[in-house]
């Protein structure tokens, strides 16, 4: 029989454990942009949407971090022993560091944006925080619509326009807690 017919030999597993969407953290998030790149201090967003759909010019062209902020409570039927919980970002434009109740959890940079937060999860009160990073490309853009004298950034790239379409930022999302299933 040629090699490739049939069914494979042995019991083969998978490389990535099950997931399944236990939660979504939909709702109001509070941002809180650095002032001195333009941003506001603080702003709620009522739903997860790229920076560049804001009107608001300070988060429209902003470039930098942003810290997202919201409280959470686990509902009942996901905090029971023996259960792993994985943090699923959804779509992040471009990179974040994770913090859940003050504990760091790491940076993530690639798809997929997700941490297990089993050790670090209560089942009330938890502040989950991110620090969101874009580029710079919408800073560059802005500023080019602006005077010499307002931009905060200084650049021999020529490329980037007031016309230029602006790149998507910010947590997209959607935020979901998911169960790790069959391990």
């Amino acid at each position: 029989k040629p090699a490739g017919d049939g069914p494979p030999a042995g019991k083969a597993t998978p490389n990535f454990p099950k997931l399944t969407t236990g939660h979504e953290l939909a709702g109001p998030w509070t941002v809180h942009f650095d002032p001195k790149w333009g941003g506001p201090e603080s702003v709620e967003f009522p739903a997860l949407v790229s920076w560049t759909q804001r009107p608001e010019p300070g988060i429209k062209f902003y470039s930098g971090t942003a810290t997202y902020r919201k409280r959470f409570d686990l509902p009942e039927p996901l905090h029971r022993p023996g259960v792993r919980l994985m943090l699923d970002l959804g779509q992040v434009k471009n990179l974040t560091e994770v913090r859940l109740n003050g504990r760091n959890l790491g940076v993530l940079w690639a798809s997929p944006f997700r941490v297990d937060i089993t050790d670090s999860v209560k089942p009330a009160g938890n502040e989950l925080e991110l620090d969101i990073v874009n580029s710079w490309t919408n800073r560059v853009i802005g500023d080019a619509s602006l005077p010499a004298e307002k931009r905060l950034t200084r650049t021999n790239i020529r490329k980037l326009t007031a016309q230029t379409p602006l790149v998507e930022s910010g947590l997209l999302g959607p935020v979901t807690i998911q169960v790790v299933e069959g391990r």
